[in-house]
Parts: structure tokens; C-alpha cells; sequence
């Protein structure tokens, strides 16, 4: 796709209208403050995938209305008092194979990858947690289960489970709870941008082409799914709309972006058909706004992409994660590598 939003150069100043709803922070208090009553009992089995340098783990907790969720956690053979990563997949995909999560370790965290509850039959490896609650009628996909409530919505119990998450790595012996930051890419990334809103002492956030942000202009802008299941729901339940997006404000990735203040790192791509440019800068740019006194305050930093799609940086952008992220857990960096005298290694 060519490039189909905001100009570039108007991007970084642009301050959009997201809906709110006053009783937003009331809601997510209250919805927390009900998951915390189940006790988060982590039970963590260690499996061998074959791999000599990390130590992986089988783990589960309580997430939303006590509910199990399963997660992958991977450390650095015999490592304590380790930063942590909580990550987040993106839609439709699960927590997959062991062996599909070994960069964070090996770079020095414990790092948990979280199943999404109903998730893991779209692509990648698979996924091992159910969505046991239900729904009022709903288009194939996510999005709208639950639309018109938000106290039903499906993200609201993500959103709950991924907080959880972080609950579950900050109580693990070998992981430093002081230091624990939440990534992902599209879904993950929007999932990632709402804990950081939620929990109020992160390390840091990294957010990818993030999705779930600003859902009036995204359904405006784009007819690709996942936002297109909005639009297919309302072409049918055409009275239901002010009500749907109201259920969704609760759900915006923006309005919990606004409450976040941990250092953030995201990255955009400027031909984007999924997630279009603009609902990423309306994160980014709303990012901490109700959290501190002056945003310049903020360790806040956007990586562009400009000729490339929903895929973003993939690797490139990793690498850049790597490096950020080491330096704010205040690891050393890698023993140099040895000038090249011509030997044989």
C-alpha cells in the first residue's frame, strides 16, 4: 500500500479526540482490584527442548476471574536476580514452541511470553489457553465479542491477564521485580501499551506497529481485518454503534497510553494497511499525558519505517530493542569482540 494517511511531516504533532469515558479509571480499578482477589498461583514446570544455554519453563497463572493462562518462560541457564520481559503475540497467534522464544534470554532476561486466552489457531505455532467466557452475537474474529458492554468485552479480560503476567514474572525468585518491561508487536503491542497504563512502576514498554489504538479513525481509514470485523458488525447492527464504540473506549490502547509514564519505545510503518499510521502517533503522541506534569519529561522515542507494510522493522527494529532495553536494566555490555588476527576460530 502506498502511503494513504497523514503526511510525515505532520505525524509527530498530531493530537487527536479519543473517546473517554469518565469512568474509565474507576473501571479498571475495580476490574484489577476483583482479579487480585483469586491468588495468582504460578506453577511452573521445566521442560527440555534439547538447548544447552537457557532453562525454560511450562508456566501458568491466574489470570482474569481466576482463569488459567499458560506462558513460556525462559531464562539464562543459572541466572538470578535477572530484568524481566513480558511479551505479548500478536492477533490470532498463541505462545507456539518453546524453542520460538530465545532472544530475550540469551540476552540477559527472564522473559515470559503470555498465551492470549482463544488465541493460537491463525498462524505460528499454536496456542494452549481458552477463552471459557462467552458472547452476544459477534463477527469471526475478536473485536466484537462483547461490544456492547465493556464489562463483557473480550479485552478486558486480555488486558487483566497480561497485568497478571507481570504480577506472575515480578514474583519469581531469579527476577529482579524492580525491573520488568512488557513488548509486543500489533495486538501485543497495543496489549503492551494498556499495562503500561495499568501498572504504574515498569521499567520500560516497547511497542511494534501497535494495535487497538484510536478505533474510530482506524475503522475510518482501513477496510483490512482485524478492524474491519468493527465495521462488519456495525453495517449489520447499524443502532448499536454510539454504544459499540463507547464499549471500545475502555478498550483503547490511547487511553491507557495516556496513564503510562515507564520509558517507551515504539516503532511505526508509514504504508501500514493493518493498523494505520495515525492511531500508532495517537499513542504515542497522547503517551503520559495524564501521568506527568510535562511530557518532555519522557524517555519517549518513535523508530519510523516509511516503505514498509504491518510488517515494521522485524529484525532491525529487535536489534534496536536489544540494545535500549539492556541499557535501561543497567546490564554491561557484551565482552568485546577480539580483533581478528587471522586465526582460525
Amino acid at each position: 500500500m502506498a502511503f494513504y494517511d497523514l503526511d510525515a511531516t505532520v505525524l509527530p504533532a498530531y493530537l487527536p479526540e479519543v473517546d473517554e469515558p469518565a469512568d474509565f479509571d474507576d473501571f479498571w480499578s475495580t476490574t484489577l482490584a476483583r482479579a487480585r482477589t483469586f491468588p495468582l498461583d504460578v506453577r511452573a514446570e521445566q521442560v527440555d527442548p534439547g538447548l544447552d544455554l537457557v532453562e525454560v519453563f511450562d508456566l501458568s497463572f491466574n489470570g482474569f476471574d481466576g482463569q488459567r493462562i499458560n506462558a513460556w518462560l525462559t531464562l539464562p541457564r543459572g541466572g538470578t536476580n535477572l530484568p524481566g520481559i513480558v511479551t505479548y503475540t500478536g492477533y490470532g497467534g498463541g505462545r507456539g514452541l518453546a524453542h520460538d522464544h530465545l532472544v530475550w534470554a540469551a540476552a540477559g532476561f527472564a522473559h515470559l511470553v503470555m498465551d492470549i486466552r482463544g488465541q493460537g489457531s491463525r498462524w505460528g505455532h499454536g496456542g494452549d489457553t481458552p477463552d471459557p467466557v462467552g458472547s452476544g452475537p459477534a463477527v469471526p474474529g475478536f473485536l466484537t465479542r462483547g461490544i456492547l458492554d465493556p464489562a463483557e468485552h473480550y479485552y478486558r479480560r486480555v488486558f487483566t491477564d497480561a497485568v497478571r503476567a507481570v504480577d506472575a514474572v515480578r514474583n519469581l525468585a531469579r527476577v529482579d521485580s524492580a525491573r520488568v518491561a512488557v513488548a509486543g508487536v500489533s495486538q501485543g503491542g497495543g496489549i503492551a501499551l494498556a499495562v503500561a497504563g495499568l501498572v504504574p512502576d515498569l521499567m520500560a514498554v516497547m511497542a511494534d506497529v501497535p494495535f487497538l489504538c484510536n478505533y474510530r479513525r482506524a475503522v475510518a481509514l482501513v477496510d483490512t481485518d482485524p478492524y474491519a470485523e468493527i465495521t462488519t458488525y456495525l453495517s449489520v447492527h447499524r443502532e448499536h454503534a454510539d454504544q459499540a464504540f463507547r464499549t471500545l473506549s475502555y478498550v483503547d490502547a490511547v487511553n491507557h497510553a495516556r496513564r503510562a509514564s515507564a520509558p517507551a519505545l515504539f516503532s511505526v510503518a508509514l504504508m501500514d494497511p493493518i493498523c494505520p499510521p495515525s492511531t500508532v502517533y495517537s499513542a504515542h503522541n497522547l503517551y503520559g499525558s495524564r501521568a506527568v506534569t510535562s511530557v518532555d519529561t519522557l524517555d519517549l522515542s518513535m523508530e519510523v519505517y516509511p516503505f514498509n507494510q504491518h510488517e515494521g522493522g522485524q529484525g532491525f527494529q529487535l536489534a534496536k530493542q536489544i540494545t535500549w532495553l539492556r541499557r535501561r536494566a543497567g546490564l554491561p555490555r557484551p565482552p568485546s569482540v577480539t580483533e581478528n588476527t587471522g586465526a582460525v576460530l
